[in-house]
């Protein structure tokens, strides 16, 4: 599997960094896990706007699915051959009556389903996309949210999404040969354990579950990434980095 972080600010666009957004390639199929703020626009630096087969939304806000809005209308006005036929994705429930109205001016209230087909996720589901084998589980967030591992020829990648300590999260991670973690708050400074991860949970959680490979996402540009980075250093013994927009892992 190939994995190009397209965006990885979390909670809203940094100067450098569209809010999260993960292109996963094999076998020249290609998963695009959240379309945050911004994402949009960095996406097509690595694939077509018409290239991608399938969509997975970890959860409902904005930094993690608002440009869904604007890949609508991409997909629906297309210039040349019409609408594009229906692309899977895969959300929460009620997905699409959510980005129906954030989008507002929708031509019908089906005019989304009619390029996009929306499945709904369930915790502990497992489905093939193409090559690729994705799980998921339910994880701690103030908003129905979802955790995925994806899997292909023996190897794993998980990413968390937004989500605090939880069991969910644990599961997924075990044994994942790269760990694509949220750390959004700082250690001794943020105390919400049910809405995201600081730097040192995301190392506590790797080296439980076995990870081979941190990699730290969902930064906020309040956080500072470098205390977050040495503070999962620090209780993670493999190897830890900071995601960055056009960063490339080959899993």
């Amino acid at each position: 599997m190939k994995l190009t972080v397209v965006g990885c600010s979390g909670s809203f666009p940094s100067a450098d960094s569209a809010c999260s957004s993960y292109l996963i390639e094999a076998e020249g199929y290609r998963l695009l896990l959240d379309l945050g703020n911004g994402a949009l626009g960095e996406l097509q630096k690595y694939c077509g706007l018409y290239d991608i087969d399938a969509i997975a939304l970890s959860h409902l806000h904005p930094d993690h699915c608002i440009d869904m809005c604007g890949y609508f209308v991409a997909r629906y006005y297309r210039y040349e051959g019409g609408p594009c036929a229906p692309l899977p994705v895969y959300g929460p429930e009620a997905t699409e009556r959510r980005l129906t109205a954030a989008y507002a001016d929708t031509p019908s209230e089906k005019s989304m389903s009619e390029v996009f087909d929306f499945r709904t996720l369930t915790p502990g589901a497992a489905f093939q996309l193409g090559p690729l084998t994705v799980r998921t589980e339910r994880v701690t967030h103030p908003v129905e949210a979802y955790g995925f591992r994806v899997e292909h020829e023996g190897r794993s990648l998980c990413y968390s999404g937004d989500s605090g300590p939880c069991d969910g999260l644990a599961s997924l991670a075990r044994g994942a040969d790269l760990f694509l973690c949220e750390a959004s708050f700082t250690h001794g400074k943020e105390d919400l354990p049910e809405v995201h991860l600081n730097g040192r949970q995301a190392g506590e959680l790797a080296g439980r579950a076995g990870a081979e490979r941190l990699v730290l996402t969902h930064i906020p540009p309040w956080t500072d990434a470098q205390v977050n980075l040495c503070d999962a250093k620090a209780a993670f013994d493999g190897p830890v980095e900071l995601a960055r927009p056009g960063a490339v892992y080959h899993i």
